[in-house]
């Protein structure tokens, strides 16, 4: 699966400035988020859909949501974490 282009981010922009208005993040690169020096969040495009990977609870990998209509699993999950 390979990260989200140009386009799909054009789609995912409702998306990410929901995601822009966490406290704590980072926006490296378009659709790349870091916490401190860790990438946290990134997309992903897909024939089947777009895709949001937020940084596992045990910090070791990442978890994927499907945000091809709405990302508000997501969010949620990110908001967890960072509170963590």
């Amino acid at each position: 699966m390979k990260h989200a282009g140009e386009i799909a981010l054009d789609q995912l922009e409702p998306l990410l400035a929901r995601v822009r208005a966490l406290p704590g993040l980072t926006e490296k690169k378009r659709g790349v988020f870091y916490r401190r020096a860790s990438a946290f969040l990134h997309f992903h495009e897909d024939p089947k859909g777009l895709f949001g990977d937020v940084r596992a609870a045990d910090d070791k990998d990442f978890d994927r949501f499907d945000v091809t209509l709405s990302g508000d699993a997501l969010i949620a999950a990110a908001q967890a974490r960072l509170k963590a």
